[in-house]
């Protein structure tokens, strides 16, 4: 939300010659401003500064710096609120506007920012995944990357798998050709202890490609216990619900 739309950044002003108060002012603006608490703003007669540089919220016109009284008869003139957006300027700030739509646009502003933040989301495999399960999660994978998430791909072995660990990461490369066309890899394969890892990056939206079918079900995955890295070699394969973890958002 632009509040100045026609301040500009700096104002040059001949030695000795008074400045016009209507002059827009020098702000200095950080690439990543902080959110605004709408508890913590102050509207007409809570305003404390005597003078207070105002602009008109629904235009962006400038009335220049007036007396906060008389900005608030102002803006009440309007059937409207005077709202102090940069309190630490100075003078401070202020934009005639309805209070009530001005808290409801800063809220649904910061809930789309949460809801786009970047998720990472983990899918672990096995060594001995039958074919199914490992389609299966990488239907989960390409639906992750689809909606923006980065991906943490985690392989363990089991037992006597720890003599064979080339073959978990012959199954990361296999993985990495199979989502090439959704996802790009941030970290290489590299192995930790009894794991091989790395992580993903999804393409940009234009460029993604899926290869396999779009999943339904929820993506669940229940955590290995500790007592179960030596388990024997000839167990049962796991299926995805004992494998996926809930990182799903």
């Amino acid at each position: 939300m632009h509040w100045f739309p026609s301040l500009q950044s700096s104002v040059n002003q001949s030695p000795g010659v008074e400045q016009d108060c209507t002059t827009p002012l020098t702000i200095e603006r950080k690439s990543h401003p902080d959110p605004i608490n709408p508890a913590l703003i102050r509207i007409n007669d809570r305003i404390r500064a005597r003078e207070v540089r105002v602009i008109i919220g629904s235009t962006g016109q400038q009335l220049g710096i007036l007396k906060t009284e008389e900005a608030v008869r102002r803006a009440k003139s309007y059937g409207l609120d005077l709202i102090e957006v940069a309190p630490t300027a100075n003078p401070p700030v202020c934009r005639i506007a309805d209070f009530g739509k001005f808290k409801y646009e800063l809220t649904k502003k910061e809930k789309e920012s949460k809801h786009s933040a970047t998720k990472i989301k983990e899918i672990k495999f096995r060594v001995k995944i039958g074919s199914h399960d490992y389609e299966t999660k990488l239907r989960h994978a390409e639906e992750f990357l689809d909606k923006g998430n980065k991906l943490k791909m985690v392989l363990q072995f089991r037992g006597r798998e720890n003599a064979h660990k080339d073959l978990g990461m012959a199954m990361m490369h296999k993985i990495i050709k199979d989502l090439e066309t959704m996802a790009a890899v941030d970290m290489p394969p590299k192995l930790v202890g009894r794991a091989v890892g790395m992580t993903m990056s999804p393409l940009p939206a234009a460029k993604r490609k899926r290869k396999f079918a779009k999943i339904e079900e929820e993506y669940v995955e229940d955590d290995d216990s500790d007592g179960e890295e030596d388990a024997p070699e000839n167990e049962d394969n796991d299926s995805v619900t004992s494998e996926e973890t809930g990182h799903a958002g």
